[in-house]
């Protein structure tokens, strides 16, 4: 969606040159007219036509689009129409990529559609999860308590998320600057090392001798091996979106020691939440089961729970299907059966939800503080092998020269 410059003039007889992101040029004239100017011109922006950016940032973040619910649940509650409220949003709303879908929603609401038909379009860029919510709330009459049990669910998602983020930055860094240093060191210094010792005819020890060879070797091997893993990248990159690819990455994930826990209980967690934002909505079993599902980031549990809702439509509880599942620890299917038996299905299913992010919180925490002393450890004990390898040789040749 291109910026347009409006060449504006007001009652006082004041002259301004304002941009606007919108999708025509009488779009740009009906937002300034309405606003009280008078439109003298509307030309396109080129100067803000920056294409290799806007590629780059196409994702709608997390917070802009909590931000913009919480502004759009406030603005329900004080009394302003639907449509009014958006647009008085979206001409406050800083991120492009959320400001042209808002515009474009605002289209589809004048068109005579619903909140919820009007986002429909754009579950890929939120969730299907969210249209559900706006839905429910239609259907219920409280469009503004519906926006504000998802602000609360997207809120926790949300900082879940940047609590693992956050927590795996530190060790990823030095994990980074570990192999880069490595490589620096068997690609560069070593080498270097070894063509002076060839040359002065040095006697090398057992230790410099293996790790001139080992550098030596992937001096030769980076030739072949570099641009097969750039190649290896690009076909990743490519196939990421096919659905056999992403289901056979997910397997794997949930193979990988230590972090396979963390991608469980994480995903169980989202399912259950999801599920009890649903129910609390009003929206029925099956269709929040179908939602929650797709709700789980993790596409091999995704298929997994694919029998589930035709068990539940033969008649078995929502537990006992879940059980088959394989993949629901033992605690959550016991919350479960207890939710459905006491009638407060929605509330155990946040308990459990609860429980399993306390969990995953705990257990990047102690991955964490294990892995930043290993990997110091390691690398103190590779740098001080080189050294010696490097040394060594050195006192041997002064040793030598008295």
């Amino acid at each position: 969606m291109p910026y347009f410059l409006c060449r504006l003039a007001t009652d006082d007889g004041r002259l301004l040159a304002e941009p606007f992101l919108a999708s025509s040029r009488e779009e740009c004239r009906k937002h300034f007219e309405a606003g009280g100017y008078h439109v003298l011109a509307v030309k396109r922006d080129w100067r803000r036509a920056n294409f290799f950016l806007r590629t780059l940032d196409q994702k709608i973040r997390d917070r802009d689009f909590i931000l913009f619910n919480q502004d759009l649940m406030a603005l329900l509650k004080a009394g302003y129409p639907v449509l009014r409220s958006v647009e008085i949003i979206t001409s406050r709303v800083k991120s492009i990529p959320l400001k042209e879908v808002l515009l474009k929603v605002q289209d589809n609401i004048r068109s005579g559609k619903t909140i919820s038909e009007a986002f429909a379009p754009y579950e890929s860029r939120f969730s299907t999860v969210y249209t559900a919510s706006l839905m429910a709330g239609e259907q219920s009459g409280n469009l503004a308590g519906s926006l504000g049990r998802y602000v609360t669910y997207a809120r926790s998602i949300s900082q879940t998320k940047s609590r693992i983020k956050s927590a795996l930055i530190y060790p990823s860094v030095l994990m980074v600057f570990s192999f880069a240093l490595l490589l620096i060191l068997l690609n560069f210094i070593l080498p270097r090392f070894s063509l002076f010792y060839s040359e002065v005819k040095a006697e090398l020890p057992g230790i410099s001798k293996l790790l001139m060879s080992f550098a030596l070797r992937v001096r030769q091997s980076m030739v072949v091996v570099g641009p097969l893993c750039v190649l290896a990248v690009i076909v990743l990159y490519l196939m990421r979106n096919k659905e056999s690819v992403r289901l056979t990455i997910d397997r794997l994930k949930l193979k990988v020691p230590l972090a396979k826990t963390v991608w469980l209980e994480s995903g169980v967690s989202l399912f259950c939440r999801t599920f009890s934002l649903l129910l609390g909505a009003g929206i029925n079993l099956l269709t929040s089961l179908e939602i929650s599902t797709k709700a789980i980031p993790n596409r091999f549990l995704v298929s997994k729970l694919a029998p589930v809702p035709g068990e539940i439509k033969n008649g078995q509880g929502l537990s006992d299907s879940l059980l088959k599942a394989g993949f629901f620890p033992a605690l959550t299917i016991d919350m479960i059966r207890i939710g459905e038996t006491s009638a407060n299905l929605e509330g155990m299913m946040a308990e459990v939800s609860d429980t399993f992010d306390e969990r995953v919180k705990a257990r990047v925490d102690t991955f964490v503080s294990l892995i930043e002393p290993v990997i110091i450890i390691f690398m103190g004990i590779v740098i001080a092998l080189m050294l010696l390898s490097v040394y060594l040789p050195i006192f041997n040749i002064i040793k030598v020269a008295r």
